[in-house]
């Protein structure tokens, strides 16, 4: 059996195909699959700011007037901003690690103002623009990554959940966590609560992901599987990581997929609020694919120019979340230039606060590590910090002499 197999990437294309290498139509195929997101992508906001009528989706997003759309703006600048600033103060040795979010703001932007405070959303580590539309102090963040904290925020309060390192993990505990919204009768109304879990696409060939798919499917659970196809799992292309698109998994766990137009955050908003009134209503989960693009390194510690051509990045610019907002924003006389002079200067206001705390921020004690890990204390956690707290004082006692 060969090594790799080649899909078209739409149903009704053909059946797939196994070969070594793609034939030239299967790669004509795959481009503008990558490029357009195919047939199927649900689209309210064309690259070039032109509003799309939509049968289906417009009355989900009818209360969303021109002051609701420049507010939506202002997230993604101001969470690109802090996502670029976050980038650079690692490169200076700041942080120890940063997983960029660049040209994935509209997908989390408008995902998270898709949620009401009832509900709760089980993030996996790139998630800053949901947590900051959770109402997350983004300063909250910067403990994670600078090796200080496990989380800063009240999970509880925020409806936001701590990030989770281990791929795809986080599906699991969203299932649970939506099966006991189930169990204890908070759906079946406009009132329900629901939950939403955000993944990566190449999270989807994790067993965990399955495995909450199965569960959240068989209970009903009112969960929104939230993948974010960014194109590519750190080196590895999403081709290589699916027969079939990815929405369409859902089918074969009983459910409804569809694909969003990741880089429109007024159809992101639209599809999610859907899908949260579907699960509110006891119709069981729901998996959304945020067709998207990783406009940067999958973390600080990788270099995507080693895998994936400069000409793709360059057509991905084109579909810029945040451009495509402010020129419907200009075209339709709705925001002029002081509007986005102020943001951006709000911008960079808040990007230089979130340094400033970075820099200053205290070096936590010694017995900090062991604090934060469990909710209550044991014997053998509190045997383990003596012992470090000890063998620290041996280094002092040594300087002093």
């Amino acid at each position: 059996m060969p090594s790799e197999q080649w899909t078209h990437p739409e149903p009704g294309d053909g059946p797939a195909a196994v070969a070594a290498q793609p034939s030239p139509e299967q790669v004509i195929a795959g481009l503008r699959a990558t490029s357009e997101g195919g047939a199927e992508l649900t689209q309210l906001l064309t690259p070039e700011g032109q509003r799309i009528p939509s049968e289906r989706f417009d009355r989900y997003v009818a209360d969303v007037d021109d002051e609701t759309l420049k507010n939506l703006y202002r997230d993604m600048v101001l969470v690109r901003r802090a996502d670029r600033e976050a980038n650079a103060m690692q490169r200076q040795g700041q942080l120890g690690i940063w997983v960029p979010l660049l040209g994935q703001e509209a997908a989390q932007v408008g995902s998270g103002r898709a949620l009401q405070p009832r509900d709760m959303a089980f993030p996996s580590y790139r998630e800053h623009g949901v947590a900051y539309t959770r109402g997350v102090d983004m300063r909250d963040l910067i403990g994670i990554f600078r090796c200080t904290d496990h989380s800063g925020w009240d999970y509880r309060a925020h409806g936001f959940h701590p990030y989770t390192i281990v791929i795809g993990n986080q599906v699991l505990n969203a299932a649970g966590y939506a099966m006991g919204q189930k169990f204890e009768g908070k759906v079946g109304d406009e009132g329900g609560e629901a939950t939403i879990c955000y993944f990566g696409d190449g999270a989807t060939s994790q067993g965990d992901v399955h495995e909450g798919f199965v569960w959240a499917a068989v209970y009903d659970a009112p969960l929104v599987f939230f993948c974010q196809n960014n194109q590519w799992a750190i080196s590895e292309p999403t081709e290589r990581q699916s027969r079939l698109p990815l929405y369409q998994r859902a089918r074969g766990y009983g459910f409804p997929g569809i694909r969003v137009d990741g880089n429109d955050v007024l159809a992101c908003l639209a599809v999610t609020r859907w899908a949260l009134e579907e699960c509110r209503h006891g119709n069981g989960p729901v998996l959304i694919e945020a067709f998207t693009y990783r406009m940067d390194a999958h973390t600080t510690t990788d270099d995507p120019t080693r895998y994936r051509l400069s000409d793709e990045l360059e057509e991905w610019k084109l579909k810029d979340p945040i451009e495509r907002v402010r020129a419907f924003l200009a075209r339709n006389g709705h925001a002029d230039q002081a509007f986005f002079d102020s943001v951006q200067a709000e911008a960079d206001q808040f990007a230089a606060e979130l340094r400033d705390y970075t820099f200053n921020m205290p070096e936590p004690p010694p017995d900090r590590v062991f604090s934060q890990v469990y909710a209550e204390p044991s014997p053998v956690l509190e045997a383990q910090r003596e012992e470090y707290l000890s063998y620290l004082d041996g280094f002092a006692a040594a300087g002093e002499h």
